[in-house]
């Protein structure tokens, strides 16, 4: 319990020197971004993810089965949108390959302008989802978690990839000392699972008062992240630099 609590403190605030500096917090900032965007897609925009593809890939093939409720265009089109923004986070993480603190600062900025083009959508049609409606907010929306996974992945922070938490439990349980592991980052770990779970439920809450101000809370931490990063990424700080 001792180990579990100190390294969920240690991702919570980093001690000075720590390699990656401030972006374990960061990357669970972009992980309750995750939970609230895929509770706006799943719950609001007809049963379809934006952030989790594993689900898409599934509810495409439920969808061809003609399972009632899922639309097969929409899996199609959220994953196609998803692939375009994992390659531009892929085309960032190549442009800033040396710098890690610009590179997220520049991703969360990109992503909080699709994700304020989402807001805004939603706001001019006061939060009624026709299918032109459905249809803009998975592409945007999907654009944006494409690149943040795509950058997430390029930053290289372990167990933080802020969508994916599959491989998250799978090394929670494996890894144990129960398994005769070393139960490496439990807090870290858990934390990842909790912070998710919070990010949709709150989204799930939310969308109780309307989609807007569910999106409007994610857009914050968005512009949050990236001007935090931003601040925080010093000349000299050593966690700039790419892990090998």
């Amino acid at each position: 319990m001792h180990k579990l609590l100190t390294d969920a403190a240690r991702t919570l605030v980093p001690p000075r020197g720590d390699r990656h500096g401030p972006l374990p917090p960061l990357m669970l900032t972009l992980t309750a971004v995750t939970g609230l965007v895929d509770a706006v897609s799943y719950l609001a925009l007809g049963h379809v993810f934006v952030a989790n593809m594993t689900g898409n890939v599934v509810f495409l093939a439920f969808a061809l089965a003609g399972a009632k409720g899922l639309s097969a265009l929409a899996s199609v089109v959220a994953m196609a949108a998803f692939l375009v923004g994992a390659l531009a986070g892929g085309r960032l993480g190549t442009r800033f390959a040396a710098h890690r603190g610009r590179l997220l600062t520049t991703a969360t900025a990109l992503q909080a302008v699709l994700v304020a083009a989402a807001v805004v959508t939603s706001a001019v049609n006061h939060g009624s989802v026709t299918t032109a409606v459905q249809y803009t907010l998975i592409v945007v929306l999907g654009l944006a978690m494409g690149t943040q996974n795509a950058v997430a992945r390029r930053l290289g922070v372990p167990d933080l990839t802020t969508t994916v938490l599959t491989l998250t439990l799978t090394g929670l349980a494996a890894d144990s000392a129960s398994a005769g592991g070393t139960a490496p980052r439990p807090g870290r770990r858990i934390l990842s699972v909790l912070i998710m779970f919070l990010g949709a439920l709150a989204g799930a809450a939310l969308l109780n008062a309307g989609l807007t101000p569910t999106l409007g809370l994610a857009l914050v931490l968005l512009v949050a992240t990236s001007v935090i990063t931003r601040r925080l990424s010093a000349a000299d700080a050593s966690w700039i630099k790419p892990q090998s």
